[in-house]
């Protein structure tokens, strides 16, 4: 009988589904499956039919963390973020979108933050819950949490290692859309699409913008912005604008 694979990618158009399927575990990640989810992200970078990919857990959960009976019998692990090799190490150039149904806890915390954008199912809890097992954060969650939800939040989170529920998530911006149990993963895909059809320069370029003004002074940040614009506004700007002077996306019509 064929093992079942621990990463399933799917490719539907324009937008890739990387699932972790070890739902036996809660989706923890031992180091073989770390591995092939990085794989999965460099894959999914290097394909250039596809503009948008959504992260998921099989089985009702999205992702436990490391597995901590590996953990248990090793120190060597490598770090998620910080290891060159580690899956969560530095953004995609195309975004990602977490669809996330029970427990994000640990490094599923960190997987969930490396996304641009995290949909919540209302039974899904976010927590730092590695906290009581003494095992520490190398998966970008204490650099990414704060920047997300504020200093004073991330930090209660991250000494109590409390769970976190989707509606208070909400309520802190570590999620910005909370569905109905179950439909975590369609909600992803349907926004996935949405973005997938956007001119991709400008909405690329403005996301790079987002990225790369952190810790830049104001005017170092927006000299970037000007930069990373300019080839959208040679390339689709006026394009898209004699779309908009044609009568196109009025009267509140999105598209």
């Amino acid at each position: 009988m064929a093992k079942e694979p621990k990463i399933i990618t799917e490719i539907n158009g324009p937008v890739t589904t990387i699932t972790i399927n070890r739902p036996e575990v809660r989706n923890a990640l031992d180091q073989e499956t770390s591995d092939l989810l990085a794989q999965a992200f460099r894959d999914f970078e290097a394909d250039d039919s596809q503009r948008v990919g959504v992260v998921t857990g099989a089985g009702g959960a999205f992702c436990a963390g490391a597995d901590l009976k590996e953990t248990a019998t090793r120190v060597d692990y490598k770090a998620w973020a910080g290891h060159p090799d580690g899956p969560f190490h530095a953004p995609l150039s195309k975004p990602l979108i977490a669809a996330v149904a029970g427990h994000a806890c640990a490094g599923g915390m960190g997987l969930a933050l490396y996304c641009d954008i995290r949909i919540a199912e209302e039974t899904a809890v976010f927590g730092i819950f590695c906290r009581r097992w003494g095992v520490p954060m190398s998966d970008g969650t204490t650099v990414r949490l704060p920047r997300v939800i504020g200093m004073g939040r991330a930090l209660d989170m991250m000494l109590t290692g409390r769970p976190v529920p989707a509606a208070e998530a909400l309520s802190m911006g570590l999620v910005t859309q909370v569905v109905p149990t179950g439909t975590a993963r369609a909600a992803a895909e349907e926004m996935a699409r949405q973005i997938a059809d956007f001119p991709q320069i400008a909405m690329l370029s403005d996301r790079e913008s987002v990225y790369m003004q952190e810790g830049k002074t104001d005017a170092e940040a927006i000299h970037f912005e000007m930069i990373a614009a300019e080839e959208a506004k040679q390339k689709e700007a006026q394009v898209g604008a004699a779309r908009f002077a044609a009568g196109e996306g009025r009267h509140g019509k999105f598209k």
